[in-house]
């Protein structure tokens, strides 16, 4: 028996499995919740303490010991969310992120209130992929229409017009025929219909 065999050396190296930019996009903005969630769950136990600690006048923080994660979101809700984000555009993750980093500087929410403020976030961010799409759509459909016009146009102007003949009978040509035509000036050159 060989080494190479128990040492697995002459098999190819296992390919990591590639997964689709929307499982991505679910992954990435999934983790940022849940890291959000924690963050918050932080925040309102620090905010607890102090709370305690101005009611009591002593601090017992070092004796309190805090359960890993006490919060958690219910699984309906986190299919539902699931579920917005993977309509999000991977390109639209980043914004999307920066965006709910926001939200929660600005309004400090509870725990029970980052997947609310997270849901929002996702909402304006499809609102706007949506508009994005649409006025795409509209450019694309006004580009296809001024590319058949100008088309029409060059056409058009392909077509040899020819100012001397013509079908159409006037008063001033039934006038004209009765009379002879007058010679030009010598710098202008003649015209005639030839009948």
């Amino acid at each position: 028996m060989s080494l190479a065999s128990w040492f697995r050396w002459n098999e190819p190296p296992h390919r990591i499995s590639q997964r689709s930019p929307t499982e991505m996009v679910v992954e990435t903005l999934m983790m940022e919740l849940s890291w959000q969630t924690k963050q918050a769950e932080k925040q309102q136990r620090e905010r607890e303490n102090e709370y305690r600690k101005i009611k009591t006048g002593v601090d017992y923080g070092w004796l309190v010991s805090y359960p890993k994660q006490s919060y958690d979101i219910s699984p309906g809700e986190r299919l539902q969310l699931e579920d917005m984000c993977s309509k999000i555009h991977p390109s639209y993750c980043g914004p999307v992120i920066l965006r709910f980093r926001q939200v929660i500087t600005e309004y400090e929410p509870e725990v029970q209130e980052v997947s609310r403020l997270f849901r929002s976030v996702l909402q304006e961010a499809a609102e706007k992929i949506k508009e994005e799409e649409e006025a795409k759509k509209l450019a694309r459909q006004w580009n296809t229409k001024n590319k058949t016009s100008l088309s029409l146009t060059t056409f058009k102007s392909r077509a040899k017009i020819s100012p001397f003949i013509s079908d159409i009978k006037t008063i001033s040509e039934d006038v004209e025929r009765g009379t002879q035509p007058t010679r030009r000036i010598w710098s202008m050159p003649e015209f005639r219909n030839a009948k």
